[in-house]
């Protein structure tokens, strides 16, 4: 099979180099250059991308010997219907590593058509090292490196207004925008470069926070054969990802004129504050994986989608979503509810085997940073507890009572004395102590849970009901009412697709 490049698969178009990228890795790929293919095709951006290899070791090599080319392999469920589909992206003109090609590294910032900036550096990567310095080449750091990127640009350009670039860095990081502009300015002092130069990077740069959101899964290695089967190329860099994609940014309207991603029909929001977007993610989907995980496999489930194909669980899942962690957002209904029906044809992809048994490490640091905002909110906006949420609580403490979950040992890969903690409430045989003991933990939570009005008397009830009657039962309580400790479930499941 002949190797992919642009003779190969027939590629002549070469568009400008308008785009400086920070990574190489399957995620951008599958997410940033997917939706500058899509722009070039749709709303005529006109725009390739230069790759910059962010450490010493990388896959540029890769890249440039198939002459920047590869496949999206896109898998995932819209509206109702299964799409597996494969495009060849064509839009990374060359890439670059700064170690060994400083100068040409450099160059970049010579070029005038030069526009955006993008970067996937890890959350690590978004950090000052006061041991990079201007003359290093290159600088140790991203930052560090950007820093010098755009210096060399002010001087080459004279610090003309109109050669300025709009950063957009997509670390999964919380305001990765004004951690990274925070770190440059700390470049711009710790390297003396200037007034004119702070105030250039000021008035005719932007560096704009963002949220990026696609499961990307890589590259295929269980389906390869018969992805090469079909485009009849050895593409190595295959990249298999979700249907889904979401991208926000923080910016103005004159942005977003610059970038067209809605004339492309991509999913790309500007809003003026990152924040509830934020949150409404960690809320609806990070949320309810966190309480689902203990709850379907305490229930004798194994992966993400088997909870959607279950009567029981289903209603479950709906419940905590729909009925209560929506109620605690502050968007609005219709935008919270369009996201979560985004959400529940996630975790119902037929392509992805998500075990819930691997969502379940840290899980008492993830309820409360997922779950612990959103129980407290809703009982200041209801006046009660949401049940769903507080019986996810429940199961996260019996799944660390350890034991057995049929013939299956529980194993606990947690932190340590979180671990010891439930060890010794459990072997005290007492519910009420259990449930006490665990809301006190102010190592875990930074306070006192017992202080919440009703939640000891609600999660020791929960924490009964499973040692009585089994998950799957206490779970049936819930959603059918059996119990005086219950909600209402009176909203209309949405259909589950086979």
């Amino acid at each position: 099979m002949e190797r992919l490049n642009r003779k190969s698969a027939n590629i002549s178009t070469a568009y400008p180099e308008r785009i400086i990228q920070f990574g190489e890795g399957n995620f951008l790929r599958a997410f940033v250059d997917w939706m500058v293919y899509n722009m070039n095709q749709k709303a005529d951006f006109n725009s390739s991308v230069v790759v910059v290899q962010p450490l010493p070791n990388g896959m540029i090599d890769m890249l440039n010997e198939q002459d920047g080319l590869y496949h999206v392999n896109l898998q995932g469920l819209d509206k109702g219907e299964t799409v597996n589909s494969i495009e060849l992206i064509d839009v990374i003109s060359r890439s670059l590593n700064p170690y060994t090609q400083f100068e040409e590294y450099l160059k970049l910032a010579e070029q005038p058509e030069m526009r955006f900036v993008f970067s996937n550096t890890t959350e690590a990567g978004i950090a000052f090292d006061e041991e990079c310095k201007l003359d290093d080449a290159p600088a140790n750091s991203y930052p560090g490196k950007l820093t010098q990127l755009l210096y060399h640009r002010f001087k080459t350009f004279n610090g003309a207004a109109d050669k300025g670039l709009l950063i957009f860095p997509c670390e999964l990081i919380f305001h990765n925008g004004t951690e990274l502009k925070k770190t440059i300015q700390q470049y711009i002092e710790l390297w003396s470069l200037g007034a004119d130069f702070q105030n250039w990077f000021e008035t005719a740069c932007g560096v704009y926070s963002t949220l990026v959101d696609r499961i990307v899964p890589g590259y295929p290695r269980n389906t390869i054969n018969e992805i090469l089967e079909k485009i009849q190329l050895e593409d190595r860099l295959v990249v298999q990802a979700e249907i889904f994609h979401l991208f926000v940014i923080e910016a103005p309207k004159s942005v977003a004129k610059e970038f067209p991603a809605d004339k492309a029909g991509l999913n790309v929001l500007f809003v003026p504050d990152e924040k509830p977007y934020h949150e409404r993610k960690v809320t609806l989907l990070n949320g309810p994986h966190t309480v689902l995980a203990p709850v379907g496999y305490l229930a004798g489930l194994n992966i993400v989608k088997e909870c959607l194909r279950d009567e029981v669980m289903s209603k479950f899942v709906y419940m905590i979503m729909y009925k209560e962690l929506i109620e605690t957002l502050d968007l609005s209904k219709s935008e919270l509810k369009k996201f979560a029906d985004d959400v529940v044809e996630r975790f119902n992809n037929p392509f992805v085997h998500h075990l819930l048994i691997s969502i379940m490490l840290n899980s008492f640091p993830k309820f409360k940073t997922r779950d612990l905002p959103g129980l407290k909110k809703y009982l200041d906006r209801k006046g009660e507890l949401p049940s769903g949420i507080v019986l996810g609580l429940a199961a996260i403490i019996t799944y660390y009572k350890g034991g057995k979950r049929g013939n299956t040992d529980i194993v606990l890969n947690d932190d340590k004395a979180i671990v010891d903690l439930l060890k010794i409430l459990w072997s005290l045989n007492d519910i009420e102590v259990v449930a006490k003991g665990v809301l006190a933990a102010e190592f875990i939570w930074d306070e006192n849970l017992n202080a919440i009005p009703g939640l000891t008397e609600k999660l020791t009830f929960y924490l009964r009901l499973i040692q009585e009657f089994g998950m799957k039962e206490a779970v049936r309580s819930i959603v059918s009412k059996r119990f005086s400790l219950s909600v209402k479930v009176d909203f209309e499941l949405p259909q589950i697709v086979e």
